[in-house]
């Protein structure tokens, strides 16, 4: 089925009103494997009213009802698991062991979180003889990024519709293939039309008009703090809600009684998942200074490990960078990094060797960085790791928190008081302590520059529900 020229709408594939077309490019070889249409006002408009009509109706469903819309969903996923791999490999250069483990296998989790949130969530609550209310805020927009193609899309579409709202989505038109595999899922899953809409197009377009839409209640945005701005600014004449994933620059510190030669690879590897292009990575290494050789020489050993190649081989473990400008953008990066005299341990710019075509990074490591550098401050969105030192445990919470940023933390380390009270300074949304297991339960969002409300969990189910208070609901 080709569905490429058209959009999930009211329940059926509809033609875009939108003539202009894009291109996909696989990352890995340059070729375009696919063009799809861009979606212009009018498809909003249409798409905006189909969600108005849904939303009578779906809003005043049973949660029950609702959680089983999103057990079927679920199950398609998952029984989807390879169709959505490849399509993320090719898309946008995901490593296809990696597609189908954290792309496909997280994006699945949070759809069965939102089904068990919908089904146990006390939707009404007594207090005295004033009843709370959670209801649906209303129709959502929802705006996601090329990074994670599926994962972020659940993380929206999930908890809004375990809340009663109804959407409109809008993926990244850079990696759109796996949001039409996806939308083909929720329609075979039986989702009332107008609940789920569908519109692919740019982000000064459609998002554009997605945000300035009066009968949209909501948007929520993963992107850049760039595009956070943006769609802030033109959502506020209209006084919606906003919610906003946007930017990171996350510090990794390891204490000096941690365990580094399990924590450095484990660290390494967690920055340069998904090739670093992941808002919450932990990029930054906060490290003793008396242990930085040591740490240095564990870095780049791990480095050695990774497999760059083409993401539909088994054996590797990082693919290409996924689209042409961040390419250009992480080797500018590596080079400033070089200019400002960081020292490099490994990796450092161009293709690495027998990788002459297709988007490909040499996954890199600068040492001996100062918090002042632009490799410590902004965010590269590829596989660079700096490593910070500090003499004291005051001196690496400072440089820890010496970022505009505040999404995610990780802290490493044998005393666990002393990590939970290095946690409890740190200035972001959420903290990882000795690399746990990830948790689709754990509110996630940041502090700062990097946006504000949360997603996952309970937390991100709320993000979609309006408060109101009934007097005398209680009384005799």
């Amino acid at each position: 089925m080709n569905l490429h020229g058209q959009f999930y709408i009211e329940g059926a594939w509809r033609d875009a009103q939108g003539r202009e077309t894009t291109g996909v490019v696989n990352p890995a070889t340059g070729q375009v494997i696919a063009e799809v249409h861009l979606g212009n006002e009018e498809d909003v408009a249409i798409a905006v009213a189909a969600a108005r009509r849904a939303f009578a109706q779906w809003s005043q469903t049973t949660p029950a009802e609702r959680a089983a819309l999103l057990d079927r969903l679920h199950r398609i996923v998952l029984e989807r698991r390879e169709q959505l791999a490849q399509a993320m490999a090719c898309e946008m250069g995901a490593a296809i062991s990696h597609a189908r483990s954290a792309h496909v296998g997280f994006a699945a989790e949070h759809i069965r979180v939102a089904r068990d949130n919908a089904a146990a969530y006390p939707f009404t609550v007594l207090r005295g003889t004033t009843a709370i209310v959670r209801e649906p805020i209303g129709v959502c927009a929802l705006i996601t990024p090329w990074n994670w193609p599926l994962y972020q899309i659940t993380a929206k579409v999930a908890p809004a519709l375990a809340a009663g709202c109804t959407v409109v989505l809008k993926p990244s038109e850079l990696s759109p293939l796996t949001a039409l595999l996806f939308a083909q899922a929720v329609h075979d899953a039986g989702c009332p039309p107008g609940v789920f809409n569908l519109v692919n197009g740019t982000g000064p377009v459609v998002g554009t008009a997605l945000a300035e839409h009066p009968d949209v209640d909501m948007i929520s945005i993963t992107g850049s703090t760039r595009a956070g701005v943006l769609v802030a600014q033109a959502a506020a004449p209209t006084v919606k809600r906003v919610a906003q994933e946007l930017g990171g620059k996350s510090p990794n510190v390891l204490l000096p009684d941690a365990d580094f030669a399990r924590v450095v690879p484990l660290g390494v590897a967690a920055a340069m998942r998904n090739v670093g292009q992941s808002c919450s990575a932990p990029t930054r290494m906060i490290v003793p200074r008396s242990r930085l050789r040591e740490v240095e020489s564990l870095a780049a050993a791990a480095v050695a490990e990774f497999v760059v190649g083409d993401p539909l081989d088994e054996r590797t473990t990082h693919g290409p960078i996924a689209n042409h400008a961040q390419f250009e953008r992480v080797q500018h990066m590596i080079r400033v990094g070089i200019d400002e005299d960081a020292r490099l341990v490994c990796g450092g710019p161009g293709r690495p060797e027998g990788l002459a075509t297709g988007l490909y990074a040499r996954p890199t490591v600068f040492s001996n960085v100062r918090t002042t550098m632009a490799i410590a401050q902004e965010e590269i969105f590829g596989p660079v790791l700096a490593i910070l030192p500090y003499d004291t445990i005051d001196e690496a919470v400072a440089i820890a928190n010496d970022t505009v940023y505040g999404l995610g933390a990780h802290v490493q380390g044998a005393d666990i008081e002393t990590m939970r009270a290095v946690a409890r300074r740190i200035r972001c949304g959420q903290v990882h302590l000795n690399h746990p297991a990830w948790d689709p339960n754990a509110p996630f969002g940041g502090y700062k520059r990097s946006g504000n409300g949360r997603e996952y969990g309970v937390e991100g189910m709320e993000e979609y529900l309006e408060t109101k208070a009934v007097l005398g609901w209680g009384a005799a």
